[in-house]
C-alpha cells in the first residue's frame, strides 16, 4: 500500500473515532404502550379471541372471524371487570365477572360459577 493511502486511511480512522463519545448515555426506546385495564383483545385456551373495546365486548372464533357471543361490560375498579353478554350460539344472556390478576391474565367466573382465563393477544 502507497505510504498516502496508508496516511489517509489513518487519518480517516482517526476522524471517526474522535466523533465516537465515551460517555455511556442510556437512551430510552418507547414501547408500544399496552392498553389500559381490559381494552383490546384477549384469547382463551382453545383459541377464542375475546375484544373489549370502549364498553362493547365481543368473542369471535380465529379461524372464520364468526361471532359468538356480544354484549357490553363495566370497569367496576381498576382490576375488576363485569360483562353482560348474549350468547349467540346457546342464545342465552348472561353476566361474567373478571379480575385482571396481571397485566396479560384476565381470569373470569360465569353467574353459573364456571370458570376461565383468557391470556392478552399481542
Amino acid at each position: 500500500m502507497k505510504p498516502f493511502a496508508t496516511l489517509a486511511l489513518l487519518a480517516a480512522a482517526a476522524a471517526l473515532a474522535s466523533c465516537h463519545s465515551t460517555s455511556r448515555e442510556v437512551r430510552q426506546v418507547p414501547q408500544a404502550s399496552r392498553p389500559a385495564g381490559v381494552e383490546g383483545a384477549w384469547v382463551d385456551p382453545n383459541g377464542i379471541v375475546s375484544t373489549f373495546a370502549g364498553g362493547t365486548f365481543s368473542t369471535r372464533t380465529t379461524d372464520t372471524n364468526q361471532l359468538l357471543a356480544s354484549g357490553s361490560y363495566v370497569n367496576v375498579s381498576p382490576t375488576l371487570v363485569e360483562i353482560n353478554m348474549t350468547s349467540l350460539v346457546r342464545n342465552t344472556q348472561s353476566k361474567v365477572n373478571c379480575a385482571l390478576v396481571t397485566s396479560t391474565q384476565l381470569n373470569c367466573t360465569t353467574d353459573s360459577g364456571a370458570q376461565f382465563s383468557l391470556a392478552r393477544q399481542g
